[in-house]
């Protein structure tokens, strides 16, 4: 980036790479495209309407959100079809549901038990509606979900509610094969296929006519799309992509579309420096030194393998040298790529916009939508 324009920012902050971004979004759209498969896109990476309606005009066909509070700041930014991929479970969470509904050309929402779909059934007889629904199954990650051998059981349930409409079935699996973590992306997304093909076949028999499959993240996403055993994948990473992805054979250093920028505010001796972005700013949803990936740090210094971020408190991130010289001065800006960028981007109200000559700032709307 240019000099004049890093004087501009206002660290610690965001840079998203515009060019790059786009790159990444009409990759996965073609490749989606290729195997016949529908791409509905989670938005829990970008959180923002822009990125939002970028997915859609190169083809998405919808979006996926976490929360309903998510679902409500795409609704506001122009999504019509959204799939909220987490079990609607309380009132305050259900009334939120229903009054979107009424906003929106299709809203799914998603159960994984009775205890979830009963009280989200009576909710939508007493506003006299009916809401679509997905099953969601666990297929190796285990946390929301069904067992599988359960879920044909589960189904014929909530198929009997009277307004609830069961169209389909979803899971999230990523890097696991024999529900054992794997680092080969081919073999976890053709398992995945297979598995969710198994099951749907099951739901049917015992007499629940579901019409849809959806599975895939970023890393399993275009390879359970070429099974040709599901009709949607729901990636969200790939748009900025991050070093996680790098090393899980899921992208390329040069497809990584966000960095992290921070100033050095101190150097009280030569093996150190303290920048000003500590655990306000860096994820730590990551373990150092751990396999199977060994992240060296809470965030790579660009082009430096030598500086490593491996200490942080709120406000300070401590800089070392593996050589004992950071070579830092006190006013440097430090570039850094983020390992996940999907917690990184939701530490920041703003976000700066590069499109290779100028810089806007965006604000992150759904920042902190948790309900």
């Amino acid at each position: 980036m240019q000099k004049e324009l890093l004087d501009q920012l206002e660290t610690p902050c965001i840079v998203i790479n515009m060019a790059r971004t786009e790159e990444n979004v009409i990759r996965m759209q073609a490749e989606a495209d290729a195997a016949g498969c529908r791409l509905r896109p989670h938005i829990k990476t970008h959180k923002m309407p822009l990125f939002t309606r970028m997915q859609l005009a190169h083809g998405a066909a919808g979006i996926t959100c976490a929360k309903v509070s998510e679902a409500e700041v795409m609704a506001d930014g122009g999504a019509e079809d959204i799939f909220i991929a987490y079990p609607m479970v309380g009132d305050f969470r259900i009334k939120r549901a229903i009054a979107l509904a009424g906003r929106l050309k299709r809203l799914i929402l998603a159960v994984d038990s009775m205890e979830c779909a009963v009280p989200l059934n009576e909710a939508a007889k007493a506003a006299g509606i009916t809401l679509e629904v997905r099953l969601e199954v666990d297929t190796g990650a285990k946390r929301t979900g069904v067992q599988r051998t359960k879920a044909a059981e589960l189904a014929k349930e909530v198929h009997q509610l009277s307004n609830l409409n069961l169209t389909g079935i979803y899971t999230f699996k990523s890097l696991v094969y024999h529900d054992e973590p794997t680092e080969d992306k081919v073999i976890a997304g053709a398992e995945e296929g297979d598995m969710m093909e198994a099951i749907a076949e099951e739901i049917r028999k015992a007499g629940v006519p579901i019409a849809e499959i959806s599975a895939g993240s970023t890393p399993t996403g275009v390879e359970v799309a070429k099974t040709g055993k599901v009709d949607e994948i729901r990636p969200g990473t790939y748009i900025f992509k991050d070093h996680m992805l790098c090393k899980e054979g899921a992208a390329e250093p040069e497809d990584i579309a966000v960095r992290i920028y921070a100033t050095v505010v101190s150097t009280p001796c030569r093996e150190y420096a303290v920048i000003d972005g500590g655990t306000k700013t860096f994820p730590m949803d990551i373990l150092l030194d751990t396999p199977p990936y060994y992240y060296p740090g809470y965030a790579l210094v660009a082009g430096n393998d030598d500086l490593q971020l491996r200490r942080m408190n709120e406000e300070h991130g401590i800089i070392t040298s593996k050589k004992g010289d950071t070579g830092l001065k006190v006013g440097d800006k430090v570039e850094l790529i983020p390992i996940h960028v999907c917690t990184a981007i939701n530490m920041q109200n703003k976000v700066y916009l590069y499109d290779g000559e100028t810089l806007r700032q965006e604000v992150v709307a759904a920042r902190g939508m948790l309900v």
